[in-house]
């Protein structure tokens, strides 16, 4: 039995091993365009999404990023000039960054097709008091994206937004000006809880049960 527990325990090392390597080598296959002011990522100017047949539009996009557009918001620090951004399915969306204060701030969103934006992201980073900008082209369906500075501790700081394609698919939650905060209790009913419950305990006796048979 202890032979069995240690070929699943190393069988399941051996898998998290390979799924790091894999982020490893996508993380080394971002498209990257850099100099003083910052780094683009993933900009796609030409690259149409499967669902698209052409290009509807294009949205210029001008952010500004910095500790003054927090002002007035409780436990916020930095902010965006902005937190919901629209575009149409199948846009041409080009994002200026303005960065007002003298630390680095991000633009990233997240959810894009990973076949033609690795990790599924876009990304403009700006080092204080410049300004940067970039392009990508947005599916053809109505979803609603994350975007937020990746800077450690700024999302949780205020930096969050959200860019709505197609109407978007509902609001994403804590968005300043937008959305509360995420509760549990609000996403997990009592009534749920406890069924989620029963399933970990029904699980966790089945498995016991399969360890003595072995």
């Amino acid at each position: 039995m202890l032979r069995r527990f240690a070929a699943v325990i190393v069988s399941l090392l051996l898998a998290a091993a390979d799924l790091s390597a894999q982020d490893h080598h996508e993380h080394h296959g971002h498209r990257m365009s850099s100099d003083v002011s910052g780094m683009t990522m993933n900009e796609n100017t030409d690259r149409l999404p499967s669902e698209c047949a052409e290009i509807s539009g294009h949205v210029n996009l001008t952010v500004h990023a910095g500790r003054r557009h927090a002002e007035g918001r409780p436990g916020a620090m930095f902010g965006f000039s902005d937190h919901v951004f629209e575009a149409g399915p199948c846009s041409l969306v080009t994002v200026t960054l303005v960065n007002d204060d003298e630390i680095r701030h991000q633009w990233m969103i997240h959810g894009l097709p990973r076949y033609l934006y690795p990790g599924g992201m876009f990304h403009l980073e700006t080092a204080g008091g410049t300004r940067r900008s970039g392009s990508f082209i947005v599916p053809g369906d109505a979803r609603t994206y994350l975007v937020h500075c990746d800077m450690p501790q700024h999302m949780e700081k205020g930096m969050k937004a959200q860019l709505l394609v197609g109407g978007g698919s509902g609001d994403l939650w804590a968005v300043p000006g937008t959305s509360d905060a995420f509760r549990r209790e609000d996403y997990l009913g009592t009534g749920d809880a406890w069924a989620a419950l029963g399933i970990f305990i029904a699980t966790f006796l089945a498995g016991l049960i399969l360890l003595r048979r072995a």
